[in-house]
């Protein structure tokens, strides 16, 4: 992505490095509550395309949603409309718990095909950057320890175009979890991550549901992450195909759907 001179410049001048804490502690775990979403008669079109069609959904705080189905199901879609990235053609989105003075869009993480981040600056200045947009508090803390929780401190100053494809997911993934949000979106995180990142990645998840947030996650119906999932919901054709429903069992859906795979 290309990154205008301003903001290299704000980045730039903030301290030119950052001294690691002995003891690293993942930015999620500073979640403390969930914020809920309900999906009311969502539909989207792209021209003649029909992507989404009358999907309701309620996605009660602190519950783990599995989103599955084939490509062109439609989940990014749906994803992307509630990361408020893309407006619905019909029906709205709608979040329960929000706090007063919240914004939703800081209330959520998402991490989606694109990285999100700026091949000329150095992981370190990448996640700086964001920490300022967001505004996140003790922010050189937080940096630091979420390049250490990914596996990436000794990497912080390294120019992020040089990065291997799985150390740039990681690394999109600490962007994601940085300023502590209670919503996550994930469209198919775990694809390029080398054994190390899918390692981190699958204890990030599991602190995440204990900590509380509110997980949206696309994957395969083989992802091990999977069992960590409180409720599956499966698209097909931009419809609600299959939904265990909230405290239900997932794993019929997700046997249904691993036996076609």
């Amino acid at each position: 992505m290309a990154l205008s001179n301003g903001l290299v410049e704000r980045v730039m001048n903030g301290p030119s490095s950052i001294s690691l804490p002995q003891s690293a502690t993942a930015a999620d775990e500073a979640v403390t509550a969930g914020l809920g979403i309900s999906f009311e008669k969502i539909e989207k079109h792209f021209g003649p395309l029909v992507a989404l069609r009358n999907i309701s959904l309620d996605v009660a705080p602190g519950e783990f949603v599995a989103l599955l189905g084939h490509n062109g199901a439609g989940k990014t879609t749906l994803l992307r409309i509630a990361a408020l990235l893309m407006s619905p053609t019909n029906g709205r989105v709608r979040f329960n718990g929000l706090r007063s003075s919240e914004s939703p869009k800081a209330a959520i993480g998402m991490v989606g095909h694109s990285t999100l981040l700026y091949d000329e600056l150095t992981a370190e200045e990448n996640l700086s950057l964001f920490a300022k947009l967001y505004g996140t508090e003790r922010a050189r803390e937080r940096v630091a320890q979420s390049l250490a929780a990914c596996g990436l401190a000794s990497r912080a100053g390294s120019i992020v175009h040089n990065f291997s494809r799985g150390m740039r997911q990681r690394l999109a993934i600490a962007r994601a979890l940085l300023h502590g949000p209670r919503l996550l979106l994930f469209d198919e995180p775990a694809a390029g991550l080398d054994r190390q990142g899918a390692a981190w990645f699958a204890e990030t998840l599991a602190r995440l549901r204990a900590t509380g947030a509110t997980v949206l996650m696309s994957t395969h119906a083989r992802n091990e992450s999977l069992e960590l999932a409180t409720r599956a919901v499966s698209l097909s054709a931009g419809r609600v195909e299959h939904d265990s429903g909230l405290g239900g069992d997932p794993r019929p859906v997700l046997a249904a759907l691993r036996a076609e795979a």
